[in-house]
């Protein structure tokens, strides 16, 4: 039974790349959707990124918000150093997303800084 989009044979695994950057739905879009069906280099390698991409997001930018929440509610700090604070974390994984994703619209094997080359031996089955 041949499968029901049509991905494998439009692309070498760019679609599942691309996909993949857009939030955690997208990622599982991408893998369950695209990659299962047309399981291509490209595509192992932009997963292994994205993966680990958005897990460094939520776990850093919530909680550091959680942490840094706790600390103003005790009176240590103020709001305002709080809200910048979040803001330049959510910059700096603005930038990483950025450079990724041309790299995914590229078709090429471009590593994300700082998580590209941990995310392909922390994830070597995808």
């Amino acid at each position: 039974m041949e499968p029901v989009n049509n991905f494998g044979t439009q692309d070498n695994g760019k679609t599942a790349g691309i996909v993949s950057y857009f939030f955690i739905i997208g990622w599982l879009i991408a893998y369950f959707g695209i990659y299962q069906n047309n399981k291509t280099s490209l595509g192992s390698y932009q997963l292994r990124q994205t993966l680990l991409f958005h897990i460094a997001y939520m776990v850093i930018r919530f909680g550091l918000g959680f942490v840094l929440g706790i600390i103003w509610l005790s009176g240590s700090g103020g709001i305002f150093s709080l809200y910048y604070l979040l803001k330049i974390v959510d910059l700096g994984f603005f930038v990483l997303w950025i450079i990724g994703f041309i790299g995914a619209v590229q078709g090429e094997k471009k590593e994300i800084p700082l998580l590209g080359d941990r995310a392909q031996t922390m994830f070597p089955s995808i």
